[in-house]
């Protein structure tokens, strides 16, 4: 497996709207390209600095949505960053995520 690391810097009071955003269209973008595994956002203290984790099959699979969805992706979630966001990859040595059972509920 592999992972695409985004740290992105948001503007003041956008949060929300960038949630919100990123849950309606670039979520099904990324659930349509090949390889795509799960995400995983997470913001620190005043909501203004965001890292987005994907995780992907292998490296071709989300070299080639860096190559050609991404951009699309910037775009559309241009309003709320401040800056040009920061991609690292890496390798996934450990994951649990494949591992978490959905309970049905009563």
């Amino acid at each position: 497996m592999f992972a695409r690391n985004v740290s992105i810097h948001l503007k003041s009071n956008t949060l929300s709207d960038y949630t919100r955003m990123f849950d309606k269209d670039v979520l099904p973008l990324l659930r349509k390209q090949k390889g795509f595994k799960d995400e995983l956002t997470i913001a620190g203290p005043g909501g203004v600095d965001v890292t987005a984790i994907s995780l992907w099959e292998n490296k071709i699979d989300a070299e080639a949505y860096n190559t050609n969805a991404y951009p699309e992706v910037l775009k559309t979630l241009a309003r709320f960053i401040e800056g040009t966001p920061k991609v690292q990859t890496c390798d996934v040595v450990t994951s649990t995520f494949h591992n978490i059972a959905v309970h049905a509920t009563a």
